[in-house]
């Protein structure tokens, strides 16, 4: 993965306004892309091919509503985990697609799963199988008051370019 300051030449404004259409929907056509950013349709194509190639732009993926598929109940698990069992946790996380989202986080807790099942059953039978890791403590998400997809760009990019909104080095107060 390379740095930000590697990354910073590729996002120019015509950058944002790719990746803010693209967020957006990303089944959009090259040639609208293209008109939106004011780029020509061979200029977009390159563009956006760097951003991925520099891994700005990580993938395109449909967003699937878990409940459609049966998995209705969604749970956040913290848990404790010794070194001794961690590379062993490790394993067993990559096969177990219950397990959606996994971080591994400080405080008294070192791991925090995003969990989704389709029953109360399923849940207590993972629970039962993260003891062997670890101590798990489970919460029922009740529900996602807030859901963020996607980032806002221009003020992402605005705290870590070193450029003033006004366009002017903060530095020195001279314009790059």
């Amino acid at each position: 993965m390379k740095t930000h300051s590697e990354i910073s030449p590729l996002i120019d404004d015509a950058a944002c306004v790719l990746l803010e259409e693209l967020q957006k929907d990303a089944r959009i056509s090259t040639a609208e892309l293209a008109r939106r950013a004011g780029l020509s349709p061979s200029a977009t194509a390159e563009r956006v091919r760097r951003l991925e190639d520099a891994g700005v732009i990580r993938g395109y993926h449909a967003e699937i509503d878990p409940a459609c598929l049966g998995l209705g109940i969604m749970a956040i698990i913290r848990m404790t985990c010794d070194g001794a069992q961690y590379s062993q946790f490790m394993t067993y996380l990559k096969s177990c697609e219950q397990i959606r989202e996994c971080y591994h986080v400080t405080g008294g807790d070192a791991l925090m799963m995003k969990v989704l099942v389709g029953t109360v059953e399923e849940l207590e039978s993972l629970v039962m199988k993260l003891l062997r890791y670890g101590v798990p403590t489970t919460s029922l998400v009740l529900s996602s008051p807030l859901v963020r997809t996607g980032y806002d760009i221009r003020p992402a990019l605005a705290g870590r370019t070193g450029k003033a909104k006004d366009g002017k080095d903060g530095a020195a107060g001279r314009r790059v």
